[in-house]
C-alpha cells in the first residue's frame, strides 16, 4: 500500500473588481482528490492582510502538510506561472478589508526574499508536455500572493522544516475572461488538470 502524503492546496476568494476566483474552485474541487502519493487538503483563504496568513497557518498546524501549494489569479497573464521568489514587501492594491500597504515589511527581521523550494522547472516542463501555456515567472508582485508565500516560507524555514511549499498564479477561467472582456481565459476544468499535473510532479 502507499503510504500517502499530506498537501495543503489554497486559494483565494473572489477580490477586487473579480467576481469569481478559479484558485478557490480548484482549491475546492481537488480537496481530498488522492494524485499520486499525495491526498489534497484543499482551502480557500481570504484576501485581507489582517488574516490571510492566520488562516493558511491554522490550516498548516491542522494538515501538517508535506508541501505547501498556493494558488493565486493572475488576470492578464496567458500560461501557469510557478513563482521563483517572495520579496519582503507589502504593496499595492487595497484587500477586501479596504487595507492599503505600502511600501511595508513584511517581516522586519526578515531575509529580502525566499525562493520557492517547489520544483518549479519540473511543474512547466511537464505542463508544456502536454501541451498547457507554462513559464517560471520572477515575480510573485507585492500583492497578497507575495505577502502569502513570503509568510508561508518564512514560517518553515524558522522552525526549522524542510516542507517544500511555494507559489504558483494561474491565468483566468474562460468564465472570468468573458466577464472581463479584456483578458485571456483557459477552461475551469483545464486549469485544474494543470495543478493535478503539478501535484503529481511532487512524487
Amino acid at each position: 500500500m502507499i503510504q500517502l502524503k499530506k498537501l495543503l492546496l489554497t486559494g483565494f476568494e473572489p477580490f477586487l473588481d473579480y467576481s469569481l476566483n478559479p484558485t478557490a474552485e480548484i482549491a475546492k474541487r481537488l480537496d481530498g482528490e488522492i494524485i499520486g502519493s499525495w491526498k489534497v487538503a484543499g482551502a480557500v483563504l481570504p484576501v485581507a492582510f489582517s488574516n490571510t496568513w492566520e488562516q493558511c497557518l491554522l490550516q498548516i498546524e491542522k494538515e501538517k502538510p508535506d508541501a505547501v501549494m498556493l494558488l493565486g489569479l493572475a488576470a492578464g497573464r496567458d500560461k501557469i506561472t510557478p513563482e521563483r521568489v517572495a520579496i519582503n514587501c507589502a504593496d499595492g492594491d487595497k484587500d477586501n478589508d479596504g487595507i492599503v500597504k505600502q511600501d511595508e515589511l513584511i517581516e522586519n527581521e526578515g531575509p529580502a526574499a525566499f525562493f520557492s523550494t517547489l520544483p518549479i522547472r519540473k511543474f512547466v516542463n511537464a505542463l508544456e508536455k502536454d501541451g498547457i501555456p507554462a513559464g517560471i515567472s520572477n515575480t510573485a508582485g507585492t500583492y497578497l500572493c507575495n505577502y502569502l508565500m513570503y509568510r508561508v516560507c518564512h514560517h518553515f524555514e524558522s522552525a526549522d522544516q524542510k516542507v517544500p511549499a511555494g507559489f504558483i498564479h494561474i491565468p483566468a477561467s474562460e468564465e472570468l475572461a468573458l466577464e472581463l472582456g479584456h483578458v485571456p481565459g483557459m477552461p475551469q476544468e483545464k486549469l485544474a488538470d494543470a495543478v493535478r499535473k503539478m501535484i503529481g510532479c511532487l512524487d
